[in-house]
């Protein structure tokens, strides 16, 4: 079982403190370390609930970084208010509003679409939306 955890720590990129307790490690690593258990698995798909929540902005770039990886892999769902992470690494979007869809599609369409642009940005226009 040593094997497979280690394989699964290193590729979240934690190889490196594979002797550290869970309990010392930072928040970032807490993710990272929760994406490594998943992979364990061997999962087809991630659901992944905010995993840029709290993260630093060093912390921030390596799991951006994890997920671009991933991503190739493995097929992601991802819940996240990190638009510029969700532009970035997203195929399709779906925005939703008090629990209710309001748009779906590819980021260009979204960024473009104007009720997105009114519910999270008032009615600027879409240039304040994050650049794919």
């Amino acid at each position: 079982m040593r094997e497979p955890a280690r394989a699964a720590l290193n590729r979240v990129g934690l190889d490196g403190r594979t002797s550290v307790l869970a309990s010392k490690l930072s928040h970032g690593e807490h993710r990272q370390l929760e994406i490594a258990m998943a992979l364990a698995s061997a999962p087809r798909m991630l659901l992944l609930d905010e995993p840029m929540a709290g993260l630093g902005p060093e912390e921030s770039r390596r799991m951006h970084g994890l997920l671009r990886e991933l991503k190739g892999a493995l097929t992601i769902l991802l819940v996240e208010h990190d638009m510029e992470t969700v532009f970035s690494l997203a195929d399709r979007i779906t925005v939703l509003v008090e629990g209710r869809a309001i748009a779906s599609g590819v980021p260009e369409t979204i960024r473009a679409n104007r009720e997105v642009q009114r519910a999270y940005l008032g009615d600027q226009d879409a240039a304040a939306l994050p650049a794919g």
